[in-house]
């Protein structure tokens, strides 16, 4: 069975990890820094149920799941909500785009469509070699192995 927290000793994964990280923190505090524009206001507008609750919880996760992600704590549990949260995003602001041209949801979803595949991967991959999953899991062999 696969350990939530396993990974590879890959050490290119942390570019991936920095790049979602860092575009979920970003858009979860934007949440709250611009509540009409992107948090309850952008929710009300697309029409999500329960948006004066649900626009800061997305928010909030998006905040928490990005600092896990950067630093690379419980890689794959954060990616696994992100990627949630990516694509309801997607279903829900992309998808209807799509009506009116190809061309327009193709330009406007290439942010979400990129962090769609960085979430699958780290759920795949896990956090890496310069993660804390990865010395977590190395440190906790050597303390069993003595």
């Amino acid at each position: 069975m696969l350990n939530i927290t396993q990974t590879d000793n890959s050490k290119t994964t942390i570019l991936i990890r920095l790049l979602v990280g860092a575009v979920f923190l970003s858009e979860g505090i934007q949440k709250f820094m611009f509540p009409e524009a992107l948090g309850v206001g952008r929710f009300i507008k697309i029409g999500i149920i329960y948006p004066e609750y649900l626009a800061p919880f997305v928010g909030a996760v998006e905040i928490l799941c990005g600092i896990l992600l950067l630093v690379g704590l419980l890689t794959r549990i954060a990616s696994f909500m992100l990627f949630i949260t990516i694509s309801v995003a997607i279903i829900t602001t992309k998808f209807p785009m799509l009506q009116s041209s190809f061309w327009k949801f193709a330009h406007e979803s290439r942010t979400d469509f990129s962090m769609f595949i960085g979430t699958l991967f780290l759920i795949i991959r896990g956090g890496g070699y310069w993660s804390i999953d990865f010395h977590r899991k190395k440190n906790g062999k050597r303390k069993r192995g003595r």
